[in-house]
């Protein structure tokens, strides 16, 4: 995959993943831990190859964050 392809999904995932670990756990808490979790599992395997990425996953996670917060119980 390219690094434009990477920076796409870079900036959509992470906060999808949020989201759904948030409506799995009923906790946004817990749900960003997760998040965090399978991405460093992701850049331990060697997956990320560019600096700019955990840049647009963490804003991506904090965007998650935000709307998990916004999200009705």
């Amino acid at each position: 995959m390219d690094v434009f392809g990477k920076i796409i999904l870079a900036l959509f995932i992470p906060a999808i993943l949020v989201l759904l670990f948030t409506r799995i756990t009923y906790n946004r808490y817990v749900a960003l831990l997760l998040a965090i979790a399978l991405i460093a599992a992701s850049v331990y395997a060697g997956y990320t190859s560019s600096p700019i990425i955990y840049v647009m996953d963490a804003f991506s996670l904090t965007v998650g964050f935000w709307l998990a917060s916004k999200m009705k119980k």
